[in-house]
């Protein structure tokens, strides 16, 4: 992720599925780093008090210690949170009117794990992603484990991020899996899911 982010250098990150918080942080400091970059490349002095770039995290439960320490955090003023359900019609229209101030943005996919959630999450937020950019969709790998290994969760081979992905990629040419990804990283918990928007 550090590299796609510097690679691509979105002015919006958006991350369904916040949990503690880590990829929040993980993510506001890497486009903190951007924008010092950005204004030492630029001749610039920079207020850290100013943050150019955002991350826009949605969640349906955001626990409040979790809130506590995230809006603590040096990075808060980077970070926006949205509590509801990535997937109604409300919080989706919250997120594209956030996205419409912003030139590049990069999305990661990272709450519930079934197939028909995932599949509705790509719907709603893929066509934010900006040309060259890319829609990363986190846990694919549910798909080529062993069902034992889900007992306790509703998702599992056949129902997850990955057949999500490929039923959405099946009629949306502007997306292309890319594969260098795949075969760079030999282990991840993402195989098929670093879909960039190529048109």
């Amino acid at each position: 992720m550090q590299e796609l982010i510097w690679e691509v250098r979105p002015d919006l990150i958006i991350e369904t599925g916040i949990a503690h918080g880590g990829s929040l942080i993980l993510s506001a400091s890497m486009l903190a780093m951007l924008d010092l970059c950005d204004a030492i490349n630029a001749g610039e002095t920079i207020d850290p008090k100013i943050s150019r770039r955002k991350v826009l995290g949605i969640d349906i439960d955001i626990r409040p210690p979790n809130r506590a320490a995230i809006e603590s955090h040096p990075m808060a003023s980077r970070i926006h949170m949205i509590q509801g359900s990535s997937i109604a019609p409300e919080i989706i229209q919250q997120v594209h009117s956030i996205a419409s101030d912003y030139k590049c943005v990069l999305v990661c996919l990272d709450s519930n794990h079934t197939h028909d959630h995932v599949l509705a999450e790509l719907q709603a937020y893929a066509p934010l992603t900006t040309v060259g950019s890319y829609c990363v969709v986190f846990d694919t790998i549910i798909e080529d484990l062993p069902s034992e290994m889900f007992p306790d969760r509703p998702w599992g081979p056949g129902n997850n991020p990955k057949t999500a992905v490929h039923q959405y990629l099946s009629t949306h040419p502007e997306f292309q899996i890319d594969k260098q990804i795949d075969y760079k990283l030999l282990i991840s918990v993402a195989p098929d899911g670093y879909v960039r928007r190529v048109r």
